[in-house]
């Protein structure tokens, strides 16, 4: 009888699969965006590129560097239409933010994890409708409330993903 996890047992993955996997996800996520053909007034979908950047540092902190939020939040910027350098900002400082946070507190558990992505995600969706305000364009912050809802609803679908994906990168 063959077990589900006999195939998993002495499997080799090459370092492109362990270090690329977290990296590919995050900009597949920030091309989300793109990538759906969709025309609206206000933004409706959630920032899936720092969603799964949030959970993979929630998951998995040590295998992102403090500087890994300029060079996706670059992509991300280039892929989603903010203003160049948006993104970059904004996510190094979510990281920043996650890594002291990470410092000052020994336990975590799911609803910390949850609480500790919503403040993040909107934090960097204000700090983005405030960069696209301060260019001249967009409209109200109550615009971007649903954008923060469904963001904040749809992080645990998300983490499920990423945990999928670090069963597989993983030997």
């Amino acid at each position: 009888m063959i077990s589900r996890y006999d195939s998993r047992i002495g499997r080799r993955r090459s370092q492109l699969q362990i270090r690329g996997t977290p990296i590919a996800s995050v900009m597949f996520g920030s091309m989300i965006a793109s990538l759906v053909p969709s025309i609206a007034q206000v933004p409706l979908l959630p920032p899936f590129g720092l969603m799964v950047l949030i959970a993979w540092r929630l998951l998995r902190p040590e295998i992102w560097p403090l500087w890994i939020g300029m060079p996706l939040g670059l992509f991300d910027d280039l892929m989603s239409g903010q203003p160049i350098g948006c993104a970059v900002f904004l996510w190094t400082i979510v990281l920043l933010a996650l890594d002291f946070e990470s410092q000052r507190h020994f336990w975590r558990d799911y609803w910390h994890g949850w609480f500790t992505a919503s403040l993040a995600l909107s934090f960097a969706l204000a700090g983005g409708w405030l960069a696209v305000r301060l260019a001249g364009y967009g409209g109200s912050f109550v615009q971007i409330l649903p954008q923060i809802a469904y963001s904040v609803g749809l992080f645990p679908l998300v983490v499920r993903i990423c945990a999928v994906l670090d069963r597989w990168r993983l030997p």
